[in-house]
């Protein structure tokens, strides 16, 4: 029986594996459909009921996926610390924590609703692939945050100097001048904090400049580990 379990729970070749793995895939999609609609406000109260009965409906059937997760596991303490385990316990404790409670005072609780999206993650191959190549990668990617955040104090540090003396009240120290250095070496510029000296439109240039190779790296090191990723996986096919 536990084996005839696991062999549906687990993603397998067979043909209930499939079906159990899509049937949890769309409740999953119409959980966080739900939760969404929850937010549009003067609902009708058959509305929210019917959204209310879904909820515990999907709570329901993740509880019962979650305990025979661990009932199948191996090493059950290794699965509930596990990366899926911890997202699978998260993807129903705000529905147990709330119950029966104001959901007032723990509405950010809510918010962990969320983690039911991680839970694709599981039974979605292309995702998969993903997730190899940032594992693959993380040393890449953790020297280029390192790097990045240098970057972002050098640059609070250099448009303080350029524009303290003009503009004290966006640039009155480093730390407020760290806002400034984000929205620009990302190259989002929101335009809400703006140079008006001639050194520090300079200066705005340069960063400009290195915050587009700063974009442009994580995408090449993620797509490079992404392509050996998908070659590594048709190899072994």
């Amino acid at each position: 029986m536990k084996q005839r379990i696991k062999n549906i729970v687990e993603i397998n070749d067979n043909k209930a594996s499939k079906v159990f793995a899509i049937f949890i895939q769309v409740l999953i999609l119409i959980s966080i459909v739900t939760f969404t609609m929850e937010t549009i406000p003067d609902l009708k109260p058959e509305t929210r009921s019917l959204l209310y009965a879904i909820e515990v409906f999907s709570v329901i059937v993740f509880s019962v996926e979650y305990l025979l997760r661990i009932y199948v596991a191996e090493s059950k303490p290794k699965f509930i610390f596990s990366f899926f385990g911890i997202i699978d316990f998260l993807a129903i404790l705000p529905f147990y924590l709330s119950f029966g409670v104001d959901l007032r005072s723990l509405r950010a609780l809510r918010f962990l609703r969320l983690f039911r999206i991680f839970k694709l993650v599981r039974y979605n191959r292309a995702i998969n692939h993903f997730t190899n190549a940032i594992k693959s990668s993380k040393e890449e990617i953790l020297l280029f945050l390192f790097v990045t955040l240098i970057l972002i104090y050098f640059a609070a540090v250099g448009i303080y100097y350029f524009e303290n003396a003009a503009q004290p009240e966006h640039f009155s120290s480093i730390f407020d001048s760290l806002w400034w250095a984000i929205v620009t070496l990302t190259t989002v510029g929101y335009g809400d904090v703006y140079p008006i000296t001639v050194g520090g439109k300079v200066f705005t240039f340069i960063i400009l400049l290195i915050g587009l190779g700063i974009v442009a790296i994580p995408t090449g090191i993620i797509s490079s580990a992404l392509t050996k990723s998908v070659d590594s996986n048709e190899t072994e096919k």
